[in-house]
């Protein structure tokens, strides 16, 4: 039997991992405050539906940078997909793609951005591909990054702004995280001959982080990105209202409210609990996008009552992709789109532009 919610893949994603796959894929930075605060935070936010509301022709179609979205939603950037399944990435964006949703792909990708911007525009998709970019000490090598992004028909360069050095991940440093032989990064050992290094008594990823990614980048790096690149500019991992005010001074087109799964900076606030003073201080400038703990379609309404105009969706992917391949994709999407659909007909809501902070009520 099919599982009937994210919750129900989640532990069958578990039968069908290794120990060192789940716990890089499940865990947190620290003590996993955070991690477990991002799902806890939207039990905190309850709905106050509307009544004899004519709900029999909803609506779930949105834009995101001007390109089409079948319901608002996109899956994360997240690495090393391969090591769920065989297929990784190529599977989530057929997935992706045939649904109408976003997909960002993660410079630490298993299969190369060209590939999966092939499988994605197979045959030719209305939603958004956008490119995760990490600025590495080589400026070279990201250059040659954003420059193949542009090249294969990415949408939007998605830089993560909150990993200047990696998050402490106690299971990944326990497992002495590296990737299994027959899986690289790649992106980077095209060009560079970069892999993910055995270390012992360490995470292999921790340590390629410290030698190859740029602890020194500050705001004057997004002018850099955007004199190379024409493409739109998209930062992912801001929690405070004046970071993002400031995004939208140095041109950023959309912001991605996040903590990284919880995976860099374990106390930090929940993504949603940030949301509402990042949508005020953007005040329409820019797109807003929240992520982390979406589980349930009512956590997508209550996300874009509170201002978002689309969420990102990670875990989940994954781990129907380790159940199904790409049908385990395509299959969480559906059914995060079906109870969104029925979480806007018992709100009273037809169409996405129906759902404001009216329906809500934050509890703390």
């Amino acid at each position: 039997m099919k599982p009937l919610n994210l919750f129900e893949y989640e532990k069958q994603a578990k039968k069908c991992l290794s120990q060192m796959a789940w716990d890089y894929y499940a865990s947190g930075a620290g003590d996993e405050i955070t991690l477990r605060d991002n799902c806890a935070a939207f039990t905190r936010i309850k709905l106050r539906p509307r009544v004899l509301v004519d709900v029999s022709d909803r609506q779930l179609t949105t834009k995101i940078l001007d390109r089409p979205l079948q319901m608002p939603l996109l899956i994360a950037p997240m690495a090393f997909q391969c090591l769920a399944h065989p297929e990784g990435e190529l599977a989530t964006a057929k997935a992706a793609s045939a649904a109408g949703a976003g997909m960002v792909l993660s410079t630490m990708s298993t299969h190369s951005l060209e590939e999966v911007a092939r499988a994605y525009y197979s045959p030719t998709p209305t939603a958004p591909l956008w490119f995760q970019l990490y600025i590495h000490r080589d400026r070279g090598l990201t250059r040659a990054l954003v420059e193949r992004a542009y090249a294969s028909g990415y949408q939007a360069l998605c830089v993560t702004v909150d990993a200047p050095v990696l998050g402490r991940r106690e299971r990944d440093t326990r497992n002495q995280f590296t990737l299994p032989a027959g899986l690289q990064l790649a992106n980077i050992t095209t060009r560079s001959g970069l892999n993910i290094p055995s270390q012992q008594g360490e995470s292999g990823l921790f340590t390629y982080f410290a030698q190859q990614l740029d602890p020194a980048v500050t705001w004057r790096d997004l002018e850099w990105l955007q004199s190379i690149c024409p493409l739109p500019l998209v930062i992912k991992g801001i929690l405070r209202g004046d970071d993002a005010a400031r995004a939208v001074e140095f041109g950023v087109k959309a912001i991605i409210v996040s903590n990284h799964g919880g995976r860099q900076l374990d106390g930090a606030i929940a993504s949603v609990d940030a949301l509402a003073e990042v949508v005020a201080a953007v005040d329409r400038r820019a797109e807003v996008i929240v992520d982390g703990g979406i589980r349930r379609g009512t956590d997508i309404l209550k996300a874009l009552a509170l201002g978002a105009k689309a969420v990102l969706v990670g875990r989940p992917a994954l781990w129907g992709l380790a159940v199904g391949g790409e049908a385990g994709v395509a299959h969480v999407i559906k059914i995060l789109r079906d109870e969104l659909d029925w979480a806007m007909a018992l709100s009273g809501c037809a169409k996405l532009e129906d759902i404001d902070s009216s329906l809500i009520v934050v509890s703390r």
